[in-house]
């Protein structure tokens, strides 16, 4: 029954992660889109018009959100009174971000934002659900801090640290410490096809905005730990990183060295990809691919044509592992950029966050 399933918004719901979460939650058993927000300019119009001309999925938009009417980002008072809670997908400033999301979460909303602005916040989860959903408990502090019973503020990581993180999780009794990886990322990435960015058409560009950065910390910060009301990076690790656009629609490869403290043979190596899996698989959540990461013993693979789509895009695809001469061993990731890189990975957390019932009916 439809009035069973919990009443969703998505705030930017126009833009590419946007769209993308209105394909994901098109036919949800759990999810309903209710309510479409986007910027003030577009309120008042039908979410059809609204995109006319600049829709970017591969399917058609979903008859189900076609005649809801846009409302303002800024509304927060009337969407908190239409949802139980939100995706975010915004485009703003990091700061304007950062208080649009926690005005929402102080409306009494929880949160689940796909965006980088509360990714450093102490108190705020940012949660790959296979790796890190303890990560969650520390919303009891955060809802301390806000002065909240329901609303509070989650997020997913950065698209491209996903190809290689999940690796070093499964990895993680040989205690992998030093990891070079190189990311070459696809231009949907940055919100774009290749219609609006011709320049990217046989093209490589060696820089992509604050990338690096994410890459390198992020990761510390999925395996650190709770501590006196938040979370405290990992310092066991050191990852360096260049992240580099390509000219692929879907897709982050990264091209992995990794060092470990203990000796590990390829054999076991493999054992552990094969047999990782997390909360997501053992709570059957309707988001979560049924093996998280694929090994192939093809030299020639993972390849973004052949195997972005893996699992609908919420696996990760792994392969060429050898020893190293300078690490210890090396390998190519690849992972979907708006499937499990974002809107994918935002509608896993809140399967997994209503799971563990933080997030539920008004």
């Amino acid at each position: 029954m439809m009035s069973e399933k919990l009443r969703v918004g998505i705030l930017g719901a126009t833009g590419m992660v946007g769209q993308r979460f209105i394909t994901i939650l098109a036919d949800h058993p759990w999810f309903e889109v209710v309510t479409v927000a986007a910027s003030p300019r577009s309120a008042g119009k039908t979410y059809a018009e609204a995109v006319e001309g600049r829709w970017k999925m591969e399917t058609p938009i979903p008859d189900s959100v076609k005649s809801l009417k846009i409302v303002g980002v800024d509304e927060i008072e009337r969407i908190a009174g239409e949802v139980d809670f939100v995706f975010s997908a915004l485009a703003m400033s990091k700061e304007e971000i950062r208080d649009l999301e926690e005005r929402y979460a102080r409306a009494e909303v929880p949160v689940v934002s796909n965006n980088s602005a509360h990714r450093w916040t102490p108190d705020v989860p940012m949660i790959i659900p296979e790796i890190n959903p303890e990560h969650a408990d520390i919303i009891e502090y955060q809802r301390k801090r806000l002065g909240t019973t329901r609303g509070f503020i989650a997020v997913k990581p950065n698209c491209s640290i996903q190809s290689y993180t999940p690796v070093l999780a499964a990895w993680k009794k040989w205690e992998p410490f030093e990891v070079l990886a190189t990311t070459y990322q696809a231009i949907s990435g940055a919100g774009k096809n290749f219609e609006e960015w011709p320049e990217m058409v046989g093209n490589v560009i060696p820089f992509i905005s604050g990338e690096e950065e994410k890459s390198e910390k992020e990761p510390l910060r999925i395996f650190g730990h709770i501590e006196n009301g938040e979370i405290i990076p990992a310092d066991d690790i050191v990852i360096t990183s260049q992240c580099i656009r390509i000219p692929v629609l879907y897709g982050h490869t990264a091209a992995t060295f990794v060092k470990l403290k203990k000796k590990a043979t390829k054999e076991e190596l493999i054992e552990a990809l094969k047999n990782f899996s997390g909360d997501p698989q053992r709570l059957e959540l309707p988001g979560a691919p049924k093996q998280f990461i694929q090994f192939f013993e093809e030299d020639n693979r993972p390849q973004v044509a052949l195997d972005v789509n893996y699992e609908r895009g919420m696996g990760v695809s792994i392969g060429r592992l050898r020893e190293d001469t300078l690490f210890d061993w090396k390998f190519v990731g690849l992972s979907h950029n708006t499937m499990r890189g974002a809107a994918g990975g935002a509608v896993l957390c809140a399967e997994l966050l209503k799971a563990k019932g933080y997030i539920g009916k008004k």
